[in-house]
């Protein structure tokens, strides 16, 4: 992939996580902590929310990919130790699950349409993040994985289980939430996880591809139809408590801490 040049990011935005890149009405925005895999840390989702929230309306297609290797490699495991050994009670875990929830929101939601370009891995909050965006694209090398339970937590970061059982199906979510398994770009592909699957040297021309028309639609009728699309989306479920989230994993995270204290 070609290095993105540097952008400053929006005031308030203090932490270096992201490469930023506007071409016209085409924001592209890079995960750039490739040596840890572009882990999801408190700083990458404030410079995430800074992005999405002072987001020129200008812009018409938003790009998240990562640098590096992978996609996203999911959650700091490290940072959410350093969390609960320093607030036992888990409101840092809180606090970060409800950015987490906020930031999926940003992007599924954005007046823009957002495109995931993925590489590499996609691992638990990496795999919420692309799922979060209107359209995805991998290389024949993508993959993606919710490692969560064999971890000891709950599938619960940004909504990720009411879009994905939305997307997906209950029956195939249940078994790949359960087992933990890697789901392949084909396989992720015909369960529309992706909706296409190029090889990696053509992923740059197949986002091209899909915002090219997109950045030609009348503004405010391309924010209506999204607006739509998300509604009904939304309205084919019975329950969505992926307000919950933050809350069910910082519940999980102190009863683990707490048993291993007893232990």
């Amino acid at each position: 992939m070609t290095a993105l040049p540097l952008t400053t990011l929006p005031a308030g935005a203090v932490r270096r996580t992201l490469r930023t890149h506007r071409e016209g009405p085409v924001l592209t925005v890079e995960l750039d902590n490739p040596e840890q895999g572009n882990a999801v840390t408190d700083a990458l989702l404030d410079d995430l929310l800074a992005v999405l929230q002072n987001q020129d309306p200008a812009v018409r297609v938003l790009v998240l990919t990562g640098s590096g290797d992978d996609f996203c490699l999911g959650g700091d495991r490290e940072e959410s130790a350093r969390q609960l050994a320093h607030d036992p009670a888990g409101g840092a875990i809180r606090l970060s699950g409800t950015k987490a929830r906020r930031v999926c929101e940003a992007l599924t939601t954005n007046p823009a349409v957002t495109i995931a370009r993925v590489h590499g891995k996609a691992i638990g909050a990496g795999f919420a993040l692309a799922l979060a965006c209107d359209l995805r694209v991998g290389s024949e090398d993508a993959t993606f994985r919710l490692p969560e339970l064999a971890l000891g937590l709950p599938t619960a970061w940004g909504g990720l289980l009411p879009r994905l059982i939305s997307e997906v199906g209950a029956a195939r979510v249940r078994e790949i939430v359960l087992t933990g398994r890697v789901v392949t770009a084909a396989e992720a592909q015909s369960l529309s996880i992706l909706q296409k699957v190029v090889p990696a040297s053509e992923l740059d021309a197949a986002v091209a591809a899909w915002a090219r028309p997109v950045v030609r639609r009348p503004q405010a009728a391309l924010r209506v139809t999204k607006t739509l699309l998300n509604s009904l989306s939304a309205a084919s479920r019975l329950a969505d408590v992926s307000a919950l989230d933050a809350e069910l994993m910082a519940a999980v995270v102190t009863e683990s801490q707490l048993a291993r204290g007893a232990g």
